[in-house]
Parts: structure tokens; C-alpha cells; sequence
């Protein structure tokens, strides 16, 4: 025991003989430097050095000073994607200059990083480029993601939505399929399993789709074509068919688009009348009254996707209540859906009979017409074509009410004719009932 304490004891005078030999040269150091230089004594401050953390030194702002130029391009170049497509595509916006655009920005960095921007960048100029409704397009989209990155390994990662941005951009792609009707393919669901796994929410959403779009593929009875007739005549004809929803209908060119030159030297576009009538029209125009006018009415749009085109339609007014005839039910027009059952059933008293359905009667329509310049001297053409298969139309008075629609091109002058045939309260005119001396005037003659 007494050993073990000498020998702690020796280790303490050691210690205490170094700290005192180091104090002596510190005073010593001190002495020296205050007789160099006395002046300075006075000003010398010792300073402490503190550790700090490595994620307080991350934390410091940078100096303006040393930032490099080079890395302010590099940032420039990663914000912007769009710059990219206008770089590559200066001249001509094509499926094959699209494509190029995504090799370069695959090319350009291993990593793919700034991939989710320039992927956002991508969908909003695929319109540009005409690729909106390609499909292999957005495949080659999906193969810009890193694969098997953004796999979830666990069931916390999956509920935690694992790379949300990423898998946003995923379901973001998807849905702009899903609105311009394009349904993927198994290339498509190989590439979202290898990018986001079995359980993302691209892949479920890519699992919707897949559900929904068969069951609604052929839903529609009257499609409309992707890629709609060029030709205005063509056009007008698949528009004027679709409006009718009558097989009997019969679809008259009464004018062909043409250019003509007067004798003046003028030249005059002529433009196109196309019209649709059915036996059913020509059989109620026929019974229609002479002293009661028809009007011509428009134009009206219609949407055929993304094309609008304007009709005209030739209608009367409805029959007063006094004027109604009623025709008797032919029992033998149809045997299997009888138009009229004469059926004694039993009432109870707790049945209501105080139900009733308004119907209202907007008028017959006797036909109707397209064209490309909806001014009276246009519609006056199309009523005299009619006027050949419909003689009564010579003695019938057409009146027009005609609105200023979006493709009229109209002058000052015509613009006034248009104005003054327009429907007000109250009649402007008396009618002129023909004399019995007096031929049937042709249409023409007969407008007001």
C-alpha cells in the first residue's frame, strides 16, 4: 500500500513540474515580446477558437465574391427546360424533333437529375409538336425516370408515399393520357412497375384506367371521328347528317365553293349550300298553312371536338290550339307496339291524379342548311332550291331572323339588311295575301 501511494505521489510532483516549467516559458515568452515592444502591450488581445458543428458551417451564406460564373450557367440551364425544346426544335416542331430533345437531355447527364421538371416541361409542349396523342411518346416519357429508384421497400414507405414528386409527375403523365382517350399498353405497365413498384400511385392509377376506358370505349352510339373531313362540303354534310338522327333524310349540295369573275373583272367567292330534308319535313311543309309565314333562323353552333360549325333551319311557328286536328290512330300501322291501348284498369284511392306534364310545342322544322356565308342572298339561294321539291314554299312568305354570327362576313350594307329582318315585337308589315289574278311569286319574291 505505501508503494502504491509513493508512486502517486511522484506522478503528482511530475505533473505539477510540467505545468510549472510551462507557465515559465509563457511568462518568459510574454517578458520578451513586452520589451520588444512595449506599445503594443496594451492592444494584444488573446483570442478563443470555438468548434463548431459541420452543419453550422453548411448553413453559412456563401460571399458573393466567390461565387464562379460558370456555376450560375450551370443553375440557369437546370431551372429552364423549356429552352431546350426551343434550341433543338428552332424550325420545324415534329414527333422526330421531339424525340431528339428527350435523347439529348438523356444523353446530357447520367443521373437524370432535374428529370420531374423537364418531364412537366415535356407535357406542356407535346400540343406544340402534334405527339399529344401518341403513345410511344409518352413511353419514351416514362423511360426518362431513374428505374428502381423510387421503389418503396416497405409497407411505412408505401403508406408514406414514397418520392412524392416523383410519383406525382407519374400520375400527372397518366392522366394527360386519360384526356386526350389514350390507353396504355404493357410496355407502359412494365415501365411504371420497374420505376415506382406494384404498389405506387402511378400504378394504381394506370389500374383505373385499364378498368374504366374498355367499359367506355363504345359507349357512344354517334362517335365522332379523331380526324374530322377537311373539306368544308364534307364537313357539312357529316354534321348536317348527325343533327337529323333520321335515316330517310336526304343530304342536297345546292352550291359548290367556287370563284367566279364578273364581267367587270370583279372576282366573287362563291360560297357552299348544303341542306338535309326528310319525307316526314316535306310531308308537314306540305300540309302547313300558306297564311301563316316560316322563318328562317341562325346561325347555331355546333361542336365536333374542337371545330365549331354554325347551321340554319327552316321552322314555322306552332299551330294555335283552334287550328290542331287531331288524326285517328291507325290500329294496324304497327301490331306489335300498338300507338294506343284502350285499357280499363282499376283505380285505387290513394292513386293521384293531379300529375301533369307540360308540353311545349317550339313549332315544326322543315329543314335546314349550312354554309360558310349566312347572308340573306346565301339562304334566299338555298329556299329557292328547296322551293323545287316543295312547291308551296312560292306561296308560302319566309321571313328571316338572322343573328350576326362569328364566320359572317358582312358589310356595312348587308350588315343593315341583316339588322332590319330581324324579329321584333309586333308586326312591321302587313302581309300581302295574293290576288286570284296574280301567279304564285317565286320565293325569291316572296321575301320580306
Amino acid at each position: 500500500m505505501k508503494c502504491a501511494r509513493c508512486l502517486l505521489q511522484l506522478q503528482c510532483l511530475r505533473l505539477v513540474g510540467q505545468s510549472a516549467r510551462s507557465a515559465a516559458q509563457h511568462g518568459a515568452l510574454l517578458r520578451s515580446t513586452s520589451s520588444s515592444q512595449p506599445d503594443m502591450l496594451h492592444n494584444t488581445q488573446v483570442l478563443r477558437r470555438f468548434h463548431g458543428s459541420p452543419a453550422c458551417a453548411k448553413r453559412r451564406p456563401v460571399p458573393a465574391e466567390f461565387i464562379n460564373e460558370d456555376d450560375k450557367k450551370r443553375d440557369k440551364s437546370l431551372v429552364t427546360h423549356d429552352d431546350l425544346f426551343e434550341q433543338v426544335a428552332k424550325e420545324v416542331k415534329t414527333k422526330a424533333t421531339f424525340n431528339k430533345v428527350v435523347d439529348v437531355f438523356i444523353k446530357r447527364d447520367i443521373r437524370r437529375r432535374g428529370h420531374v421538371e423537364f418531364i412537366y416541361a415535356a407535357l406542356k409542349k407535346m400540343p406544340e409538336f402534334g405527339v399529344e396523342r401518341d403513345l410511344v411518346v409518352y413511353n419514351k416519357l416514362l423511360d426518362v425516370f431513374p428505374k428502381e429508384v423510387f421503389v418503396p421497400r416497405n409497407f411505412i414507405q408505401r403508406m408514406f408515399n414514397h418520392y412524392p414528386r416523383q410519383q406525382e409527375c407519374g400520375v400527372q403523365l397518366l392522366e394527360q393520357m386519360e384526356n386526350y382517350g389514350i390507353m396504355p399498353n404493357m410496355e407502359t405497365k412494365v415501365l411504371l412497375v420497374q420505376i415506382f413498384g406494384e404498389k405506387g400511385h402511378p400504378m394504381r392509377k394506370y389500374q383505373r384506367i385499364m378498368y374504366w376506358f374498355p367499359k367506355f370505349k363504345h359507349i357512344n352510339p354517334f362517335p365522332v371521328p379523331q380526324q374530322l373531313p377537311e373539306d368544308p362540303v364534307d364537313l357539312a354534310r357529316f354534321s348536317l347528317t348527325r343533327i337529323a338522327n333520321d335515316l330517310d333524310a336526304k343530304v342536297t349540295v345546292y352550291q359548290l365553293p367556287s370563284t367566279d369573275i364578273t364581267e367587270s373583272g370583279e372576282q366573287i367567292i362563291l360560297p357552299h349550300i348544303v341542306g338535309i330534308q326528310s319525307p316526314s319535313q316535306m310531308q308537314l311543309l306540305a300540309q302547313h298553312s300558306p297564311s301563316r309565314p316560316v322563318f328562317v333562323e341562325g346561325p347555331f353552333p355546333l361542336w365536333l371536338r374542337k371545330t365549331c360549325v354554325y347551321y340554319y333551319v327552316l321552322r314555322a311557328d306552332p299551330t294555335p290550339p283552334d287550328e290542331k286536328v287531331e288524326e285517328p290512330f291507325d290500329p294496324e300501322r304497327c301490331l306489335a307496339f300498338p300507338l294506343q291501348l284502350d285499357l280499363d284498369l282499376d283505380r285505387d284511392f290513394g292513386d293521384e291524379e293531379s300529375f301533369d306534364v307540360e308540353d311545349l310545342d317550339e313549332g315544326p322544322v322543315f329543314a335546314m342548311c349550312m354554309t360558310s356565308q349566312g347572308d340573306q342572298a346565301v339562304l334566299n339561294q338555298w329556299i329557292s332550291g328547296l322551293q323545287q321539291n316543295n312547291p308551296i314554299l312560292g306561296q308560302v312568305p319566309t321571313l328571316f331572323r338572322l343573328d350576326a354570327g362569328p364566320r359572317e362576313l358582312q358589310g356595312p350594307a348587308d350588315t343593315e339588311s341583316a339588322h332590319q329582318h330581324r324579329t321584333d315585337p309586333g308586326p312591321q308589315r302587313e302581309e300581302r295575301q295574293p290576288e286570284e289574278d296574280e301567279e304564285p311569286r317565286r320565293s325569291q319574291g316572296a321575301k320580306w
